[in-house]
């Protein structure tokens, strides 16, 4: 299973980015794909999440309103629409993918990309 991040970079508050996510190497039937985020010296943060089986999503409080997540399936990637963005969601961003029971704890995915890193900087 290989997932690959891309689409992070420096941008001014207020500004916006898409993430992408490429999944391949996996054939579940249903699987959720969510986006973590760690920022320096702080635990990893779940940012929001996808079911395959019916696009139904979950988003933190702290990103609800700016990010919209969604998926393409045919393509196997997930997007994460990044809005209104502050010096707060400085981080690296991590896809995950995997069958949780709790879609914002980090222990319960199985697979992983490398992460992508994105600034929110004047």
């Amino acid at each position: 299973v290989q997932l690959v991040e891309s689409g992070g970079g420096l941008v001014q508050p207020g500004g916006s980015l898409r993430l992408s996510c490429a999944a391949s190497g996996f054939t579940f039937s249903s699987y959720y794909m969510s986006w973590f985020r760690q920022a320096p010296g702080k635990g990893r943060e779940g940012v929001s999440c996808i079911k395959s089986f019916d696009d139904s999503t979950f988003y933190a409080n702290s990103v609800k309103g700016r990010f919209t997540i969604s998926r393409n399936a045919a393509e196997n990637t997930v997007y994460l629409q990044m809005n209104s963005l502050k010096p707060e969601d400085t981080a690296v961003y991590y896809c995950a993918v995997g069958h949780p029971t709790v879609w914002a704890i980090p222990d319960e995915y199985d697979y992983w990309g490398k992460g992508t890193q994105v600034d929110v900087s004047s």
